[in-house]
C-alpha cells in the first residue's frame, strides 16, 4: 500500500520521541512492502510551500508551516489551527496525480482532522489515529484552562474533529482506553496500540562523546531523564528526589530535554543548591542514543493531577538499552503494573516519596539490582513494545 504518516514534528530536526516513534514506524513499514510518504510541517521552508527530500530511504514533505514548537501558546494554538490548510494547500496536487491508499496520523497534534478528512475524500482511503496524548483533557487536570472556558470549547471541537476523521483508533494503554470509550462512547474501532521501538541498542560509543568524561561524572551513578520538561511531568517530583540524595556523592541527577518548566528546574536547582543536577538543553537522536548507552538508571514522572493515563514513550529508549526504569505515575494507572510486575525497575503513585527513595537508594547501592532489572526492563520491551506486532494492529484496519 501506499500510506502518508502524518505528523506535526520529524526528524532529522526534532528531538521529540514521537519523531523517533514515526520514523522506526516508516522505516518497519518499508520493510513489509509498503510505500511510505511522512507529511509534516517545516518552519523554515521560504520560497516553496512543499519540499521534499529522503531520510534513511524514507520519502518526506514538508509543508510551510509557522512554528507549533517553543513558542507561546497563543502562538501556537494559532499556527496548529492552520496546519490542515496550509498542509492541504501544499499537498493536494501531488495526492490527485498519485493517491494513497492509508492515512496514518499521530496526536498530538489535534488539528490535522481537516487534513486527514480531505485526504480521505480525495484518495478514497481509510485512516487510523495514533492517539498519544488526550489533549485539552492534560491541560485542564493541571489547572491551566478551565473546563468550560471558550479556549476549551475551541479545542475541544477541533479534538472531535480529529477523532471522527479517524476509522480507528489506537490508545497507548489499557487505562487510557477505558477511559477513552466513557468520554467518546460513539467511535467505533478502539483498541490499545502500545507505543513502539527498535529494539537495536547502541553497542559502543566513540570514547570522545562520552557524556561522562564530558562532565566529570566518571565514578558516579547517573539518574537519567531525557525529554519534555513540562508541567505534565512534574520535574519537582524528580528534583526533589536529587535533593533527598544530595549528600550521596555517588549519585547524579541528568536532566536533558526542553519544554516550558525548564526554568522551574534550574531555578529549584539553585534554591535548593543542589550540585548533583546538570541539567543539558535538547541534543540529536544519536547523542540521546549515546548518553542512554552511558546512564545507570532511566527517571520518568507523571503529574499527580491528570486522569489520562499515558505511557511516555521515554520508557522505550531506556528499555532499549537495558536500563532499569524509576518513577511516578498518576493514580489508576495502569503503566505502574506493567514495570512493576515485570520486575523492570520501581514505579509509585505520585506523592509515594518514600517509596521512590527507598527504590532510588537500592538503585544507587546495588549493581546486581541495577542489572537484574535493566536485563528485565529489555525483556519487557520485547514483550510489549516491539514495532513488529505495532504494524500489525494497524495495518489489518486498512
Amino acid at each position: 500500500m501506499r500510506l502518508a504518516l502524518i505528523i506535526d514534528d520529524y526528524l532529522p530536526d526534532s528531538t521529540r520521541v514521537g519523531a523517533k516513534m514515526m520514523h522506526e514506524l516508516a522505516i518497519e513499514f518499508m520493510h513489509h512492502g509498503h510505500e511510505i510518504v511522512v507529511i509534516t510541517p517545516g518552519d523554515n521552508i521560504q520560497e516553496h510551500r512543499l519540499t521534499k527530500n529522503v531520510i534513511d530511504d524514507v520519502e518526506v514533505w514538508k509543508f510551510r508551516s509557522r512554528s507549533v514548537k517553543d513558542v507561546s501558546r497563543i502562538k501556537r494554538a494559532i499556527n496548529e489551527t492552520l496546519m490542515s490548510f496550509n498542509a492541504w494547500l501544499a499537498i493536494r496536487h501531488e495526492v490527485k496525480n498519485k493517491p494513497f491508499e492509508g492515512i496514518v496520523y499521530y496526536s498530538p497534534s489535534i488539528f490535522f482532522g481537516p487534513l486527514v478528512n480531505k485526504l480521505k475524500r480525495s484518495c478514497d482511503c481509510k485512516s487510523y489515529l495514533i492517539l498519544r496524548d488526550l489533549f485539552p483533557q492534560w491541560v485542564i487536570d493541571d489547572g491551566i484552562l478551565k473546563e468550560k472556558s471558550l479556549i476549551t470549547k475551541y479545542f475541544r471541537y477541533f479534538e472531535n474533529i480529529n477523532y471522527k476523521a479517524a476509522d480507528a483508533i489506537g490508545l497507548m494503554s489499557p487505562k487510557n482506553l477505558e477511559l477513552f470509550i466513557k468520554k467518546q462512547p460513539e467511535l467505533e474501532h478502539l483498541h490499545v496500540l502500545y507505543n513502539w521501538a527498535s529494539t537495536v541498542p547502541v553497542q559502543n560509543i566513540n570514547p570522545n562523546s562520552s557524556i561522562r568524561l564530558k562532565l566529570g561524572l566518571e565514578d558516579k551513578i547517573i539518574f537519567f531523564y531525557g525529554g519534555n520538561i513540562g508541567h505534565a511531568q512534574d520535574m519537582e517530583n524528580l528534583l526533589k528526589l536529587a535533593k533527598s540524595l544530595k549528600e550521596d556523592l555517588k549519585a547524579h541527577f541528568l536532566f536533558v530535554g526542553q519544554g516550558d518548566e525548564v526554568d522551574l528546574v534550574k531555578r529549584l536547582v539553585i534554591e535548593w543548591h543542589l550540585e548533583n543536577v546538570t541539567i543539558l538543553p535538547s541534543v540529536s537522536q544519536g547523542i540521546f542514543k549515546d548518553i542512554l548507552f552511558e546512564v545507570d538508571v532511566g527517571l520518568f514522572s507523571l503529574a499527580k493531577t491528570h486522569t489520562a493515563h499515558n505511557f511516555p514513550g521515554k520508557l522505550l529508549g531506556y528499555m532499549t538499552q537495558s536500563i532499569p526504569i524509576l518513577g511516578s505515575v498518576n493514580e489508576g494507572n495502569d503503566l505502574l503494573n506493567v514495570v512493576n510486575d515485570a520486575n523492570a525497575g520501581f514505579v509509585f503513585e505520585n506523592g509515594e516519596d518514600d517509596k521512590l527513595l527507598n527504590a532510588a537508594m537500592i538503585l544507587l547501592n546495588d549493581k546486581e539490582q541495577r542489572k537484574k532489572r535493566g536485563v528485565a526492563s529489555r525483556c519487557l520491551l520485547n514483550e510489549l513494545f516491539s514495532i513488529d506486532s505495532s504494524i500489525n494492529v494497524i495495518t489489518k484496519y486498512f
